[in-house]
């Protein structure tokens, strides 16, 4: 039996990434650290559990991704820097090749960020990954309540890739390569965060689903939008779907897509398109800000109807 100690010293205390801002990382009680002068601590935690969050039979190099990235990703709709981050892992049993390809792949995704992983915890138990991600920024942050009346709405990459990997999964169990990537390797949006932070108002990454995720930002700035479906950014297999089915759901409330929502006033949009080139991702306008509250949806057929923020929710059936 290997002990818990063995597992953190073969896997974990030997980070890729080593910042001069931390003094003490894994290995002792507590990691010691030396924040920079001027900028401000954001910090963000997610959990990833078996069946819920990812299959029984993921590839652990990509979820050893997914489980940084998705932290990555909150840091990114804050217009943060990420620095260190910490890992609580349950395992139901030691498996050496798992554990090594998963610690391979949260290394490889941290070392392309400079993150550096500073302490954690393993223990039994069902298979799940808690993962805390802290993060520098200056005036606190990109913030869900900073949209204004007026501001245009934009999103990144394309949406509904992860929903329909996760549909075809189920219809047939053989979802297409491409689509399955954009479920298991979600790829955050670091770089547009930060490109962003000086003159976006709001942010926020669409973890589960546009409409329920852009509804966080409506409902904390106390506002109403409208966005215009023909603009929604579809991949060829996600256009292909709706096409066939005329079902809009999983580019509208379909989650897992970890690209970024943000507003920005309309004098900003010149300063944004000249970013393009820098940055390694589409960036779409979809739709405008409105004083008047609600969402507001303006479809093919040129018509509008205001529908409802949903998304994935955990305990949806008790509330």
């Amino acid at each position: 039996m290997t002990a818990e100690f063995a597992l953190i010293q073969r896997y974990f205390s030997d980070p890729d990434v080593l910042r001069p801002d931390v003094l003490l990382g894994v290995g002792d009680d507590c990691a010691v650290l030396s924040p920079p002068a001027g900028k401000q601590l954001l910090v963000s935690m997610d959990t990833l559990n078996s069946g819920v969050h990812f299959f029984a039979d993921v590839d652990p190099f990509t979820l050893g991704h997914k489980s940084l990235a998705v932290g990555l990703s909150d840091l990114a709709a804050m217009g943060a820097e990420p620095a260190w981050a910490t890992l609580a892992l349950s395992l139901p049993a030691v498996d050496d090749d798992w554990l090594e390809a998963f610690a391979q792949g949260f290394a490889q995704l941290a070392q392309r960020y400079q993150v550096q992983l500073i302490g954690g915890d393993t223990t039994r138990g069902a298979l799940s990954i808690s993962v805390q991600v802290h993060g520098f920024a200056v005036n606190r942050g990109l913030r869900r309540s900073a949209a204004r009346a007026g501001d245009l709405i934009y999103v990144s990459g394309t949406l509904g890739d992860a929903a329909l990997a996760l549909h075809q999964y189920k219809q047939s169990g053989r979802p297409q390569a491409a689509l399955m990537q954009r479920l298991q390797q979600p790829q955050p949006r670091v770089e547009l965060g930060l490109a962003i932070a000086d003159f976006a108002h709001a942010c926020i990454d669409l973890s589960d689903g546009l409409t329920a995720d852009l509804g966080h930002i409506l409902s904390a700035s106390q506002l109403g939008a409208s966005i215009h479906q023909p603009d929604l950014p579809l991949s060829a297999p996600v256009r292909r779907h709706v096409e066939q089915t005329t079902d809009w759901s999983l580019p509208l409330s379909g989650g897992d897509d970890y690209e970024l929502c943000f507003t920005l006033p309309p004098a900003q949009q010149s300063r944004l398109e000249a970013l393009r080139p820098e940055l390694d991702c589409e960036l779409t306008c979809i739709g405008r800000i409105e004083a008047h509250t609600g969402l507001r949806l303006t479809t093919l057929d040129a018509g509008t109807q205001t529908i409802s923020p949903a998304g994935y929710q955990h305990f949806r059936e008790s509330v």
